[in-house]
């Protein structure tokens, strides 16, 4: 497998990791002030996951940018 379809495989991956912790971030503000204490956690994880597939997105923009 080359290096761009490696990259391509993970973005696909986060992108769906990204989609679930959004999906749980919204989910748990619908039944606040229950959860409360947790939406820190979930909103870091949300954070973290699009950092990691805006990373992947750049390093494939990259990749695909060379001669």
């Amino acid at each position: 497998m080359s290096d761009i379809e490696t990259i391509r495989a993970e973005i696909k991956k986060l992108s769906a990791k990204a989609m679930q912790a959004k999906m749980d971030l919204h989910d748990l503000s619908e039944e606040l002030p229950l959860g409360v204490e947790n939406v820190m956690d979930v909103a870091r994880r949300v954070q973290d996951t699009y950092a990691a597939l805006n990373a992947g997105k750049a390093a494939l923009k990259a990749l695909e940018a060379r001669p």
